[in-house]
C-alpha cells in the first residue's frame, strides 16, 4: 500500500480549514490503496519521509517565509532523505494574511534541492479561505493520493 505523508503546521482556524479540506480529498472514497499519514511539522521525522511515497506540505506564511515549524522539518530530513526520496511527488498549500511569496519561494527552493517533483499546482490562500480555496485544497489532496494509487 502506498503512503501519502501530510506534513503541516496548523496554528490557526484558517490553516485548520485548509488541512481538513486536503485530508478530505486525500481520503475520498474513490481513493483506494493509499494510506494517509498526518504529522505535525515539529514531530515529522526522516523515517516518516523515507517510509512515504509522496508528500503534501502545509504551512502559514510567517514574516515573509514558511513557518519555522516547516523549516525545522526540512532541516531535520534534508540530508537523511536527500538521495532516497529523489523524484517522489509532492504538493503544498500556503496560507498568508496578505502575501505568500516568500513561503512559496522557500518551499520551492528546498523541494527542488531534494529533487521532489511537484504533482499538482500549489494552493496559495490569503485571508479567510473562500469556498474555491477549500475546493482547491480538496483537489490537491485527491490529486496527490490518486497519483499514488496502484
Amino acid at each position: 500500500m502506498a503512503t501519502l505523508l501530510i506534513v503541516h503546521h496548523t496554528p490557526s482556524p484558517n490553516c485548520q480549514a485548509l488541512l481538513e479540506a486536503v485530508v478530505s480529498g486525500a481520503t475520498a472514497p474513490e481513493i483506494e490503496g493509499v494510506r494517509v499519514v498526518r504529522r505535525a511539522a515539529l514531530t515529522a521525522t526522516a523515517v516518516d519521509v523515507l517510509e512515504a511515497d509522496g508528500y503534501l506540505l502545509g504551512t502559514p506564511a510567517n514574516l515573509g517565509y514558511m513557518s519555522g515549524a516547516l523549516k525545522h522539518f526540512f532541516d531535520q530530513v534534508y540530508y537523511p532523505c536527500l538521495d532516497e526520496t529523489r523524484g517522489r511527488p509532492f504538493g503544498y498549500y500556503v496560507h498568508g494574511g496578505s502575501d505568500t511569496t516568500g513561503a512559496v519561494r522557500g518551499i520551492e527552493s528546498v523541494t527542488t534541492g531534494l529533487g521532489w517533483q511537484r504533482a499538482a499546482p500549489a494552493v496559495n490562500v490569503t485571508g479567510e479561505p473562500a469556498k474555491a480555496d477549500l475546493a482547491a485544497c480538496w483537489e490537491l489532496g485527491a490529486t496527490l493520493a490518486a497519483g499514488l494509487m496502484g
